[in-house]
């Protein structure tokens, strides 16, 4: 069954060290999904999902715009960063983990999210929700994304590890093409 994100219950968030003592976390607010569900078969379910780089924000202006530019996402050259799901793997009743291969700044690698699962439950409108938390770490430099700056004391400004956050809720669309015809037998169509 296909659902899709419910963009107001949906959040793609970052967290990476700065200065090697404080985590500094960010979002992308853009964000599409196309989700195939089984939930009989949970293992043959997959998501691909489509992120807008240029969505960023950490709360700096400043920061979001070096983010943006070529020493990082180089958001003009590399619009996009893509999620496509290789498999999902149980792991207890609602738990799992979704691999993939995640592509930024045109590098793909592959990525082990861990997952948990709520629901399906029938929403006050009517129709099926569902929820995901995931949560992983990429190494940045291994998909290009290589500034940084040499401390006088050791380390370095921006940690290599980024980890990775994600809420979604998503809606099952067989309920909404269903109220949809429902409504236009109802008036006559």
């Amino acid at each position: 069954m296909t659902w899709t994100l419910d963009h107001t219950h949906a959040e793609v968030g970052f967290a990476v060290k700065h200065m090697m003592v404080a985590t500094v976390r960010g979002r992308f607010t853009e964000v599409e999904a196309d989700i195939n569900l089984d939930e009989q078969a949970p293992e043959n379910s997959s998501v691909r999902a489509v992120v807008q780089a240029a969505s960023l924000t950490t709360g700096s202006e400043d920061r979001d715009t070096h983010l943006k530019s070529a020493d990082f996402f180089d958001v003009e050259q590399f619009p996009e960063l893509v999620f496509q799901s290789t498999s999902v793997r149980r792991n207890g009743d609602d738990r799992f983990e979704l691999a993939g291969d995640l592509t930024i700044r045109d590098v793909t690698q592959p990525v082990v999210l861990k997952g948990e699962f709520s629901g399906p439950v029938k929403s006050p409108f009517g129709d099926r929700r569902a929820g995901f938390s995931l949560s992983g770490e990429i190494d940045r430099e291994a998909f290009g994304l290589t500034w940084n700056v040499a401390m006088e004391t050791g380390g370095v400004l921006v940690g290599k590890t980024v980890k990775l956050n994600i809420e979604a809720e998503v809606a099952e669309q067989a309920a909404e093409a269903e109220g949809a015809e429902s409504e236009s037998e109802a008036a006559g169509g």
